[in-house]
């Protein structure tokens, strides 16, 4: 018979992904007992994901309001992931530095637009 320890085994190997015949086995069980008596725990395995990611997510809160510095730490880089999975930033966005030229490479492009900017730059164009 079910139990809500086994409830929340269930629940946690499902939000890491583990197959039926991976949680039975954890249990002692077979796979047809398993989703006789866990059907809703198997059907609900993104749900179990973001329901243990909450739990961890406000422990790793209360720890940060009780002062622990590594807390703080692990909860900034969390963050930092988030954002980088997102896409997000919470820092300006710098732009992207055009690459260095040679010295050659400057001094022809440097040929070819002397005449702009110069009074000359008429006689200099033909």
């Amino acid at each position: 018979m079910p139990t809500d320890e086994n409830r929340r085994k269930v629940m946690l190997l499902a939000a890491f992904d583990k197959n039926e015949e991976q949680i039975a086995a954890a249990l002692s069980i077979t796979p047809p007992t398993l989703r006789k008596h866990y059907f809703r725990e198997l059907r609900a395995r993104l749900e179990a994901r973001h329901r243990l990611e909450g739990k961890l997510l406000a422990a790793l809160a209360k720890e940060v309001d009780a002062g622990n510095v590594s807390a703080m730490d692990k909860l900034f880089k969390r963050l930092d992931r988030q954002d980088l999975a997102t896409g997000a930033t919470s820092q300006p966005t710098r732009q992207a530095k055009p690459p260095k030229k040679g010295k050659k490479e400057a001094a022809v492009e440097a040929a070819h637009t002397a005449h702009e900017g110069s009074p000359w730059g008429n006689l200099l164009r033909h």
